[in-house]
């Protein structure tokens, strides 16, 4: 049976990294998936960056569960060069923080073509991404974002198949909903390569994301099945809650806030607040 550990995108809470601490042990969370930070994102640190990083992380008892790079996320038509230059770097960074993870993605397609055309060289990048981290015993862990090569759970799959050993799963729920994949089947599909969880729930209907369990992810479900695994599993929590930079501005009408989606918030500290409320209340679902 799999022993959760929880972490989060907690640059999604606001301001710098001793904020992001702030926050994450407010909401009794003791990883950080690094992405934004201070000196800009964490795919772009040098290594003397990473290294304060790093002491302020452990004076302040927070781990690393994974780096939350943006490597993938560009064009397959893109110039793969100076890219896979910087993820170097990234691979780096990723020993110095202490963790065995790079979150990474399998390049976007270009709009309205077959991502087969592109297999062979989405495969090709992989593989020379793959095999450089693993050198550093670094694993690339794919998530499935809309978009990218792997978007869907059949692609994904081809890819986790295609390097067993080499690159390993995330499973985004939101994101596959909002490629219309239905979760729990994909979860079957794919539950042998999955490293670990992104926390976040998301509505069929609109994509709208919401809360966990407020959505169409079956994410208490999903929590059952993933906890099956063994090992230490981390759920790294990614509110994108939608935060309504105009709501103290709203007239009131008839006694109500004139809000047009139920799920918004104030700051992006409340939304970061309400994610992890949410993430605690599925969590003791699941158990039940």
């Amino acid at each position: 049976m799999a022993n959760f550990i929880l972490s989060a995108f907690a640059d999604e809470a606001g301001g710098g990294l001793l904020d992001q601490i702030e926050a994450l042990k407010a909401n009794g969370i003791t990883h950080i998936e690094p992405r934004g930070l201070d000196e800009g994102n964490i795919s772009s640190f040098t290594s003397a960056q990473a290294k304060k990083v790093k002491e302020v992380l452990d004076a302040n008892g927070i781990g690393v569960s994974s780096i939350g790079s943006y490597f993938g996320k560009i064009g397959i038509k893109d110039d793969f060069k100076p890219h896979f230059e910087e993820f170097k770097q990234c691979v780096e960074n990723a020993c110095i923080l202490g963790t065995k993870n790079i979150r990474m993605f399998s390049f976007y397609m270009p709009e309205g073509e077959d991502p087969a055309v592109y297999k062979d060289e989405v495969f090709e990048r992989l593989e020379k991404m793959a095999d450089y981290a693993r050198k550093s015993d670094i694993w690339c862990c794919h998530e499935n974002e809309k978009g990218i090569y792997g978007d869907i759970d059949d692609r994904c799959l081809q890819i986790l198949t295609a390097f067993e050993g080499r690159i390993k799963g995330i499973f985004d729920p939101a994101n596959f909903i909002q490629c219309h994949v239905e979760i729990l089947p994909a979860y079957e599909k794919l539950k042998d390569y999955i490293e670990y969880m992104h926390v976040k729930d998301c509505r069929m209907a609109d994509g709208f994301v919401v809360p966990c369990g407020k959505g169409d992810g079956h994410i208490a479900e999903l929590l059952r099945r993933f906890r099956e695994k063994d090992g230490d599993r981390f759920l790294t929590l990614e509110p994108h809650l939608k935060v309504f930079a105009g709501l103290e501005n709203l007239e009131l009408t008839g006694g109500k806030e004139s809000v047009k989606e139920e799920f918004e918030y104030p700051t992006n500290r409340d939304a970061f607040n309400a994610a992890c409320d949410a993430l605690h209340a599925i969590l003791d679902e699941a158990a039940g």
